[in-house]
């Protein structure tokens, strides 16, 4: 996978919320948003 450098412009996406909406990354145009992923979610330890 692919690693985004700090600054650069993420590419838009769709994602779930975890009560089953549906959001885009595109819904923030404008706005200063922070993405943090985690590999790891839902796993022991």
């Amino acid at each position: 996978m692919a690693q985004l450098e700090t600054g650069v412009t993420a590419p838009d996406f769709v994602a779930l919320t975890d009560s089953g909406a549906t959001v885009k990354l595109s819904d923030y145009q404008g706005t200063k948003v922070i993405l943090y992923f985690y590999p790891k979610d839902d796993t022991a330890g």
